[in-house]
């Protein structure tokens, strides 16, 4: 997170979750893998998922979830990684973030976590399906279930962010108001299918009640994708108290949130949503799909191209947010 603080041991970690993707190898040429209806072959192109999908266990098996018993299983919640890790330097352990470590030229990743995606798919491009597009895009079409006519509130603009507005739209919501204190981007928000533009930092009052005035009462749904506990709040509050729906999409391990009974009693749900609600492999090989066929921005969301040996320069565009 920006702050810092939601790794707490420290530790040697290989990170990132989102990966250019890859061409699938084995140890052996003769070596395959079933996977539901599909089969792996080496040289198959494959997305790599942070969540795992064994499509076994009793959460894969049920339509109420998209998670998957293996997959808090192994991995240690507090620094996100499996303490069983594939890499290694110099004799010592290095940990793979979220038992991927894609920041690296090759990783040893289980087949319950690689997604094959279509032959022709650009790796470079659709590499961002595998974290921040079903994330956003998902939280709004499968966990919020945003329906067509209605007034949505999306708190930060970032990619995740972003692909929750894309969502939005595609649910057919009437307006999509995109929430964020860096007005450089709320151009790109149009894009996707942002209506209005507020930023916190032109107001005096609270954003939730700013947010309840342009819309007559509350929106009808809300998504925080910022990973902020008081955002998080702002995101429930700006909703309409009789049916309002909020979804908490960011990310945080060390912040807490509180919440008054009266403010859920009335009508309104609060909840939360991982990877987007989507069954990881099931959902990134779908999402793909929509790609390819032209009905889902993906190349919109690039910026910069740039190589692992920039990522430190990489990670200071993120940190000044630059477009």
């Amino acid at each position: 997170t920006l702050d810092h603080r939601d790794t707490q041991r420290a530790c040697v970690t290989a990170l990132s979750s989102d990966s250019e993707g890859a061409r699938l190898s084995f140890a052996r040429k003769d070596t395959f893998l079933k996977v539901h209806k599909y089969f792996l072959f080496s040289g198959d192109k494959v997305i790599p998922v942070f969540l795992s999908q064994c499509r076994e266990c009793h959460f894969c098996k049920s339509p109420k979830t998209n998670q998957c018993v293996k997959a808090w299983t192994e991995v240690i919640m507090d620094i996100m990684c499996p303490i069983d890790s594939r890499f290694s330097c110099k004799g010592k352990k290095i940990l793979q973030f979220s038992g991927l470590g894609t920041f690296t030229e090759y990783t040893v990743v289980r087949q319950i976590n690689l997604a094959k995606i279509h032959p022709d798919a650009p790796l470079d491009k659709v590499c961002l399906i595998g974290c921040g597009i079903c994330t956003g895009y998902g939280s709004a079409v499968n966990t919020a279930k945003v329906e067509e006519g209605s007034t949505c509130a999306v708190f930060g603009l970032g990619a995740v962010g972003l692909a929750a507005v894309m969502g939005c739209k595609a649910a057919g919501a009437k307006r999509i108001i995109a929430v964020d204190t860096n007005p450089e981007k709320f151009e790109k928000a149009k894009i996707f299918g942002a209506t209005d533009f507020v930023n916190p930092k032109d107001h005096s009052k609270p954003i939730h009640e700013v947010l309840v005035e342009m819309t007559n009462g509350g929106v009808d749904f809300s998504l925080e994708c910022v990973g902020n506990a008081s955002v998080m709040e702002s995101a429930l509050h700006s909703t309409v108290k009789a049916w309002g729906v909020s979804v908490i999409v960011g990310y945080t391990l060390v912040q807490s949130f509180t919440a008054r009974p009266v403010d859920l009693i009335s009508g309104r749900t609060w909840k939360g949503a991982l990877f987007g609600g989507f069954k990881a492999k099931d959902g990134v090989m779908e999402m793909v799909k929509r790609y390819m066929e032209k009905k889902l921005m993906v190349d919109e969301f690039i910026t910069h191209n740039m190589d692992l040996c920039q990522i430190m320069e990489a990670v200071e565009l993120m940190k000044k947010a630059k477009w």
